[in-house]
Parts: C-alpha cells; sequence; structure tokens
C-alpha cells in the first residue's frame, strides 16, 4: 500500500474522542516505564560529567579522551538496529522486551560501577585501555537494555492520545536525570568528601550504577507487552545469521521508505542537535560573561543553570505540551513548542545582559521556561508520534517493528549528538576560545574581560552562536513538520484497518 487514503465520510465514522477503557495504561505501568526512563536518561547524563574527570582527574591526554567518548558510540550505532531487530523477531514466555531489558540493565549498571574504578598511578596506556574495554561491554548492555525499553514504550497502548499521555509521564520522570547530574560535578570536586577527583569519581559511579540498575528492572517486573497475534517471527539463531542479516537490512531500509517517519528523525535531528552544539556554551558564557572569567567565583550557578532547565520542562512544558497535543494535533504542538523555544532563545541574550550584577545574577534563568519547549517537548511529541508510525508501517509491511524503529530513530539522535560534539569544537574553535582563555590568564587584579575588545569580541560571538545555531536549526525543523500529514484522523483510520485485518492486540495476562 503506497499511500492511505480515506473520505472525510470515513473520518467521521472512525474518530474517536475518547480514549476507550482497553486502551489505558494503569498509571503504574506508566511510572515503572519512566523509572526505566530515568535509568536511561541518568546513565546518559552521568557519562558527561565523568568523562571530564578522565582530563582533569587523571591526566589523560584529551584526544585520548576522545578516541574513549567516539569508538564507543560507534559500536552503539551499529549494534542498536541490530537489538532492535532481535527483540522484534525474539519470542519468550516472559515477552520479547522484557527480557533484554532486565538482563541489560544488569550488564549496564554493573559495568558503570567497573569502568570507573580507575587510579591515576595506573599509568595512562593502562587506564586507556581499561576503560576502553569496559566501555563497549558497558555500551552492548546498554543497547541490550534500552533499545528493547523504548520499543516497550512504543506498543503499551494502541490510542493516538495515550501514547503521548505515556511519553509525557516517561519524560517527566527522566528529567529528574537532567535535575541531579549538574550536581555530580559538584560532590566529586567537594574536598570535605573526596580527597581527589578521581576518588569522588570511583565512589560516586558506584552509586549512579547500581541506582540504575534497580531502576532499569522496574519496567521489566511491572509493564506489560502487548501480545503478537498471527505475526511470524524468524528464529534468532548463529545458524540462521546470513538470513537474519539479509532481512535485517532489508527492514532498515523498508524502515527509511517509510517517510513520515523519516519527517520525525530529521525534525528530532535538528532541533538536538541545535541545542547540542550550544549546550555547554551556557557554562563558558555564565563563567566568561557574567563571572568575568572566575570559575571559582561562578560557584554553583552552572549547575542550578541545568537544573532550573529541567524543572522548567518537568513543571511546565511536558503538561503543556500534553494539553497542545490533545487540543491543535501532535504536529501543530511540535510547532508551537518550537516557536515558544526560538523566542526563549532569542531572549538569551536579554537575559544574560542583565545577569552582570551581583544581584541580579538569577536574571540569566528568565528566558529558560520558554527554551526549554524546544528540547523539553521534543521527545515528548516525538516519541508518541513514532509509535503511531509503527501503525502505519504494520499496515503497508504487515508487520510490527517497534524494535528497529525505535533503534533507528535514536540513532539519529546519536548520530545528532556525534556531530554536535564536532560542531561546537569547531565553533569555538573558529570564534577564538583559546584565546580567550589565555586572556583570562593574563588579566590583572581587578580587570575585567569585558573592557578588552579581544575578549569581549570573541564573548559577544559565542553569545551569538548560542542563540543562532539553535534558531536556525528549529526553523529547519519547522519547515520539515510542516510538510508531514499522517494527522489524528489517519491515525484511527489505520488502526481501524490493523483491528479489521488481525483483531485487536491484548497484553500478555489477558484473555
Amino acid at each position: 500500500m503506497s499511500e492511505v487514503r480515506q473520505s472525510a465520510a470515513t473520518i467521521d465514522e472512525i474518530k474517536q474522542y475518547g480514549t476507550a477503557s482497553e486502551d489505558v495504561v494503569p498509571m503504574i505501568q506508566k511510572i515503572a516505564f519512566g523509572i526505566g526512563s530515568l535509568a536511561n536518561q541518568l546513565f546518559a547524563a552521568a557519562l558527561g560529567v565523568f568523562m571530564i574527570v578522565l582530563v582533569m582527574g587523571l591526566g589523560m591526554d584529551p584526544f585520548l579522551v576522545g578516541i574513549l567518548g567516539a569508538l564507543p558510540r560507534v559500536f552503539d550505532a551499529i549494534t542498536d538496529p541490530l537489538m532492535g531487530y532481535i527483540s522484534d523477531n525474539s519470542r519468550t514466555r516472559w515477552g520479547r522486551r522484557r527480557p533484554y531489558i532486565f538482563i541489560g540493565a544488569i550488564i549496564t549498571g554493573a559495568a558503570f560501577m567497573l569502568m570507573w574504578q580507575i587510579y591515576p598511578e595506573n599509568g595512562e596506556t593502562y587506564n586507556f585501555v581499561y576503560f576502553l574495554m569496559l566501555s563497549l561491554l558497558f555500551y552492548l548492555g546498554y543497547t541490550i537494555f534500552a533499545t528493547p525499553l523504548v520499543a516497550l514504550g512504543y506498543e503499551m497502548s494502541p490510542d493516538f492520545h495515550e501514547r503521548t499521555r505515556i511519553m509525557a509521564v516517561s519524560q517527566w520522570i527522566g528529567q529528574l536525570a537532567w535535575m541531579i547530574a549538574p550536581w555530580f560535578w559538584v560532590i566529586i570536586y567537594d574536598p570535605s568528601l573526596y580527597e581527589s577527583a578521581a576518588v569522588g569519581c570511583r565512589d560516586l559511579a558506584i552509586w549512579v550504577g547500581f541506582i540504575c540498575l534497580v531502576f532499569g528492572i522496574i519496567p521489566a517486573i511491572f509493564c506489560k507487552e502487548r501480545v503478537l497475534l498471527e505475526q511470524a517471527a524468524e528464529k534468532v539463531s548463529f545458524a540462521s545469521l546470513g538470513s537474519i542479516m539479509v532481512n535485517f537490512f532489508k527492514g532498515i531500509w523498508q524502515t527509511f521508505k517509510c517517510i513520515p517517519f523519516v519527517q520525525l528523525c530529521s525534525a528530532t535531528f535538528l532541533v538536538f542537535n541545535g541545542f547540542q552544539t550550544v549546550a555547554q556554551f551556557s557554562f563558558f558564557i555564565i563563567v566568561f560573561y557574567v563571572f568575568n572569567g572566575d570559575q571559582g567565583a561562578s560557584g554553583t550557578w552552572p549547575a542550578w543553570f541545568g537544573t532550573v532547565s529541567s524543572l522548567c520542562t518537568c513543571l511546565l512544558v511536558i503538561p503543556a505540551v500534553t494539553k497542545m497535543s490533545q487540543k491543535m494535533d501532535k504536529k501543530n504542538a511540535f510547532i508551537i513548542a518550537t516557536l515558544i523555544s526560538i523566542v526563549g532563545y532569542i531572549l538569551r541574550w536579554w537575559a544574560f545582559e542583565q545577569a552582570l550584577n551581583e544581584d541580579t545574577h538569577w536574571m540569566m534563568f528568565i528566558s529558560l521556561p520558554l527554551m526549554t519547549f524546544g528540547i523539553g517537548g521534543l521527545f515528548t511529541i516525538m516519541m508518541s508520534m513514532t509509535a503511531d508510525v509503527c501503525d502505519l508501517d504494520e499496515l503497508k509491511t504487515g508487520e510490527r517493528r517497534e524494535g528497529i524503529f525505535g533503534a533507528v530513530y535514536w540513532w539519529f539522535v546519536k548520530l545528532g549528538t556525534a556531530i554536535a560534539m564536532l560542531m561546537s569544537g569547531w565553533v569555538l574553535s573558529g570564534i577564538g576560545y583559546g584565546r580567550l582563555e589565555e586572556i583570562r590568564n593574563s588579566l590583572q587584579a581587578g580587570e575585567a574581560l569585558l573592557n578588552m575588545p579581544e575578549a569581549a569580541e570573541i564573548i559577544n560571538l559565542m553569545r551569538m552562536a548560542d542563540i543562532v545555531v539553535p534558531v536556525v536549526t528549529a526553523l529547519l525543523a519547522i519547515w520539515v513538520m510542516y510538510h508531514y500529514n499522517f494527522t489524528e484522523e489517519r491515525a484511527h483510520y489505520v488502526r481501524k484497518e490493523l483491528e479489521k485485518r488481525r483483531g485487536k492486540v491484548k497484553h500478555d495476562g489477558e484473555v
């Protein structure tokens, strides 16, 4: 089926304005899925903080740290779609998602605890090899855990709006990771707690890894899977490896033929890439612009900046976006939320200017409630829309492939992260950040960076990039999604056609 078409009369006939009781996922399952998402996001958030310790706490060559950051992610990008395919085609008494979530959470949590047990006295070469090997084990476990977890979220309900509510609860709980993680840096470098950053990193890693392990297995225990009806699965074994790989790449190609899904991936890539490219600029602007390059004087303000951003996402953005998507369709909610974020990014210029005085440092937070509508609403809406697209794919192919769709979607996110890291370094280098460090180190007591023409120019270029990059990528994402046409009406039509073909899909344990 190349396209799904229906008349206005058919739309009126099938459109549902309420969620059927059998499509409602119990809150305990939503919370359980959200706790799993918290573990997923806490791993990512903690890594961003802990990796800095390799350079500043262990004295490792930044180039080697870059390799440690890149190689496991290349490995991860390869294993993610394969894990999605394996999960889609697994049939066990416990389901096709939950066993992998359970095992993957244990491997990932244990590997995280072990990979940070490194000591400066062991030498750079030993620490590099040790960390690389444990990183590969960590990312293998992370793939086994996270890919089926994302697919589980897509298939928990067939209802258009219930999917958004599931993702809203998940993102709301998951945002706790980004509130907590900025304070890991403060804890690790607190001399009253640890004698060195290396000691703090080793100790904190055990706590983080164990907590994520416990949180990660919760969705495997408390969430229910939808039982597939009359769908054949390819037997996953070493003997059938050749056939598996052929069908695996065929499945990837079929996924990219789904135009609405490609639009979702493209828009996510643009918004997330723009955000990630300038994510660390806030720290530099706070230190160099607001606090004259004095990292000590900046204190916990950068940590509070990250925490307040996450609070805005939890308390304002996710509830607002969820309501918007129910009132004006998901596509329109995305466009409105992204436009609001553009206003917030532009407002940052004024907000940081108002934060220069000691009594008004808090003014740097003024733009955050608007700015967080972009990245804060992105995954709530996009993951819900991806679940809808999985229905369209089933109608076209006759297969349920949430695992592949989830893996490919997050592959785009990871690709965006990798490109953003390169872009961020390129932008900082291009505007002369290294020279800014030199000027800061040469300052005499009482001198202000902003009074140095060269330093002021570099800081202002950084502030401009902090606004221009995410605004441009957000506008491009809006352009991509403007042409997205998989509406609520089409989603209801697709569901009706699927249920005609294979009946309603029940949850495990239902008769």
